[in-house]
C-alpha cells in the first residue's frame, strides 16, 4: 500500500522485483496527499499494475478488512513516516496470522536520518538502495534499538529505464538524423525553497530555449497545481512561470509544462536537469547527460549531498548554454548502480516469511510508543480515517481559532 505518488511509484516497481511465484495486491491509502487518477496512472506506468484497473484508493478500515480477507504473508507499507507508524502499530495491530511488515524509502536517502527509522521501527525489514545507505541505516537502527533489519534493493526505476548509446554532453545534433531533442527539468517540491531561486531556474531554462530553438524544453511536474504530492510545494513552477510571463521576463511558450510518467519523458530526452530528484538516477540509467544544479548549495538540506564526486554537479550558467555531464564510473558503482545480484532484500524477505509461518515473529515493537507519542498517533489515525476534504476543513477551522485566540492575546 502507498499513500502518495512517489511511494506508489516505488511500491509498484519494487513489487515487480519479486519472484514469479509471488502474488501481490496494490492499494492506495486515502490521506490528504492521495494521488489523483492521473498521478496513479503515471506512477504504475511500465509495471505489472499498469492495467485497465488501476490500484484502488482505500481508507484505513478498508485496508484492515482487505488484509483480513487476503491473509498476506507480507504487508509492504510504502508510506510517509507517520502513516507507516499508525498502520503497522494500530490499524494492523493483532492481524492473524502475523504478517511480515516491510517499509522503505522511495529514492535518494543520503544522509540517513533517525526520523526515518523511528517511524518504521515496527517493521521487520527496511529496504534501501545503495551500500552506503545500508551501512548508515544499519548503524542508526542499532543505536536506536530497532529490531528490524536493513536490506538492499536496486531502485526499481533504474531497471525500467531504456538505455541508449551514450549521448554527447554538449547538445550537438546531426542534420541527417532526428535524435531526441527534449531537455527535461525535473521539479522537486522541497528544494529550492525560495521563490527567487525557483525563478532563476525558469529564467535559465528560458535562456536555453532562446539560444536553442531546436530544443523542446520541458518542466516535468510531479503534480499539477490542483494535485497533491508527498511534500507541499509552496511556489509551484507553473504559477511562477505565468507571473514571469506577465512581467515580460520570459516569452510565453518558451518552455512547456507536462506531467505524466518520467520514463516516457526520458525516452525522448537529449538532456536532463534537476536540483535534487531521484529521476536523476533514472536519467543516468538511460545514459541521458545531466546536470544537478549546485547554485543553491550542496548539502543534506538540499537533498543533493550524494552527488558530490559524481561529476554531475553544475550551474545555471552551464544549463543556459547546454553543458551537461555523464557521472563518474566509480560514483555509479558506489551509489545505486550496484550489480542486481548483490541485492538481498528478496532473500531476507523470504527468510522472514518462513519465520512468520512457523510463529517465529514476535509482536510488533514500534520505536515510537507510549503516552508521549499517543497524540501524534491519533493525528496520524485521523489522516487515514477521515475523508481528506473533511480533514482540510477541520485544519482550516483550527487555524482560524488559533489566530483568533492569538489576536485576543
Amino acid at each position: 500500500m502507498a499513500d502518495s505518488d512517489s511511494y506508489l511509484k516505488w511500491a509498484a516497481g519494487l513489487l515487480d522485483q519479486l519472484p514469479a511465484g509471488w502474488t501481490s495486491t496494490l492499494a492506495v491509502v486515502r490521506t490528504p496527499i492521495v494521488p489523483s487518477q492521473g498521478q496513479i496512472a503515471a506512477a504504475v506506468n511500465g509495471t505489472r499494475f499498469d492495467t485497465d484497473q488501476p490500484p484502488s484508493v482505500v481508507h484505513a478500515r478498508g485496508l484492515r478488512r482487505l488484509a483480513e480477507r487476503i491473509r498476506p504473508d507480507v504487508v509492504l507499507v510504502a508510506c510517509t513516516g507517520p502513516v507507516v507508524d499508525v498502520l503497522v502499530s494500530d490499524v494492523f495491530d493483532g492481524l492473524s496470522p502475523r504478517p511480515v511488515f516491510v517499509s522503505g524509502l522511495p529514492g535518494i536517502s543520503i544522509p540517513a536520518t533517525e526520523k526515518a527509522w523511528l517511524y518504521r521501527g515496527g517493521c521487520d525489514l527496511f529496504v534501501v538502495h545503495s551500500g552506503r545507505e545500508v551501512e548508515e541505516f544499519a548503524r542508526i537502527g542499532k543505536e536506536l534499538g530497532a529490531e528490524g533489519s536493513v536490506a538492499l534493493a536496486r531502485l526499481p526505476y533504474l531497471d525500467q529505464a531504456v538505455a541508449r548509446p551514450a549521448a554527447a554532453d554538449q547538445l550537438v545534433f546531426s542534420s541527417t538524423t532526428a535524435p531526441p531533442n527534449r531537455v527535461v527539468f525535473a521539479t522537486q517540491a522541497k528544494v529550492p525553497k525560495r521563490r527567487e531561486e525557483r525563478e532563476s531556474i525558469l529564467l535559465a531554462l528560458a535562456g536555453l530555449a532562446a539560444a536553442r530553438p531546436d530544443l523542446d524544453v520541458v518542466v516535468k511536474l510531479r503534480a499539477l497545481e490542483t494535485e497533491r504530492q508527498t511534500h507541499n510545494e509552496r511556489y509551484h513552477y507553473e504559477r511562477l512561470w505565468r507571473q514571469l510571463v506577465e512581467t515580460g521576463a520570459v516569452r510565453d511558450g518558451a518552455v512547456r509544462f507536462a506531467a505524466g510518467a518520467m520514463r516516457e519523458h526520458l525516452a525522448e530526452a537529449a538532456a536532463f536537469v534537476t536540483v535534487s530528484s531521484t529521476a536523476a538516477l533514472e536519467a543516468i540509467a538511460g545514459k541521458v547527460p545531466l546536470l544537478v544544479l549546485s547554485d543553491f548549495g550542496v548539502s543534506a538540506e538540499m537533498i543533493n549531498l550524494v552527488f558530490e564526486d559524481s561529476e554531475c554537479l553544475g550551474t545555471l550558467e552551464e544549463l543556459a548554454r547546454g553543458d551537461f555531464r555523464q557521472p563518474a564510473a566509480a560514483w555509479r558503482d558506489a551509489n545505486y548502480f550496484h550489480d542486481p545480484a548483490v541485492s538481498d532484500w528478496v532473500v531476507k524477505l523470504a527468510a522472514l516469511v518462513d519465520q512468520a509461518r512457523t510463529g517465529g515473529l514476535g509482536p510488533v515493537r514500534p520505536l515510537l510508543d507510549g503516552p508521549g507519542h499517543a497524540a501524534a498517533r491519533r493525528r496520524a489515525r485521523l489522516r487515514v480515517e477521515v475523508p481528506p476534504d473533511v480533514l482540510r476543513v477541520g485544519y482550516r477551522a483550527g487555524r482560524r481559532v488559533r489566530r483568533y485566540l492569538k489576536a485576543l492575546g
